[in-house]
């Protein structure tokens, strides 16, 4: 099968299309013949190394998926042949096939599409989780979104009024990537290519600050974070896109009770049950309309190399979608 491979670390040049064996099913497990597969800031950080856990090499990308089952092997009780399917994996998913545990595969519902599916798993359940679960967002609490045109962005601002936050504060780097966050439902926007960007936050709530950020970008954007941050908010941490790292003094958490939270998506896949409901409950949103997922290139998997490119160069509004 075709796949795309990295054999060293590097900038997006070391993608390479290769040829590898089609995964040989084991017991309990189904071949997948993957239709769509998404493209993640952390697919670019494994390439590069950076990611928090070490990437082993040769290395096939990709953690969401959705397909067809094609093969199942002795011992598969839930799903058959022809069955449409998506799943979250560790890596892989840059491929023609994958074969995987029927525990970790969902049935597809009939209307929700294959690159619908593709562009939600890891950037929806992430968006859910920093709400829902680190986050612990309550009725009427404000939420500000940083990215908030991009995959998780998107679908946080969505999420955010769907759990019924009273403010949803759109962060972006220009005026048309703000135009898109509202129009999917942000009650505002600030420009944070903008030095004052944290004090428009401030204006926005009136002095008193937000209740919950969600902040990927790194850097300096976490303290002006911080600095706009409600008695008793929570800064949660999903991502560091801007490559720098941050100095942070404790103390200034003090002055408003405030908290730093960090989040990463795996610790709460190891939950079954919390994994399977969240991916049920989002899967409902789309497949209703409530949600709305913002693809904004389909590209051939061959085209992995390019996909990169424009996403570490955020040249994109939503989500990338590779198709095998």
């Amino acid at each position: 099968m075709k796949a795309i491979q990295f054999r060293e670390y590097g900038d997006p040049d070391v993608l390479q299309v290769v040829e590898v064996p089609t995964p040989v099913v084991k017991a309990g497990e189904v071949l997948i013949q993957v239709k769509a597969a998404g493209v993640n800031f952390a697919d670019t950080m494994r390439r590069r190394n950076q990611y928090l856990t070490k990437t082993p090499l040769p290395y096939i990308p990709g953690s969401e998926i959705a397909g067809v089952v094609v093969e199942v092997s002795s011992g598969v009780t839930r799903y058959k042949v022809g069955d449409r399917v998506t799943a979250l994996i560790n890596e892989g998913g840059y491929a023609e096939y994958v074969s995987l545990s029927e525990h970790k595969v969902l049935p597809l519902p009939e209307n929700v599409q294959d690159d619908q599916a593709a562009a939600l798993l890891l950037q929806g359940l992430t968006a859910y989780h920093l709400l829902r679960t680190s986050g612990r967002m309550s009725q009427g609490e404000s939420v500000l979104v940083h990215a908030a045109a991009g995959g998780v962005g998107t679908l946080a601002v969505q999420l955010a009024k769907q759990m019924g936050a009273g403010q949803v504060i759109a962060a972006a780097s220009s005026s048309e990537k703000l135009e898109l966050a509202c129009a999917l439902g942000a009650d505002a926007g600030v420009n944070y290519s903008h030095a004052d960007w944290n004090d428009k936050v401030m204006e926005l709530t009136e002095g008193s600050g937000v209740d919950i950020v969600l902040e990927m970008v790194g850097g300096d954007h976490v303290n002006k974070s911080l600095s706009c941050l409600a008695t008793f908010g929570r800064l949660v941490i999903y991502g560091r896109a801007g490559g720098e790292k941050t100095q942070l003094d404790p103390s200034v958490l003090m002055h408003r009770n405030t908290s730093v939270i960090g989040f990463w998506l795996p610790h709460m896949n190891q939950d079954p049950v919390l994994y399977r409901e969240s991916v049920k409950e989002l899967l409902q949103y789309v497949g209703e309309g409530t949600v709305k997922l913002i693809i904004g290139e389909r590209m051939p998997l061959a085209e992995a190399k390019r996909a990169h490119e424009l996403l570490e160069g955020r040249q994109t509004t939503g989500k990338i979608v590779l198709i095998p």
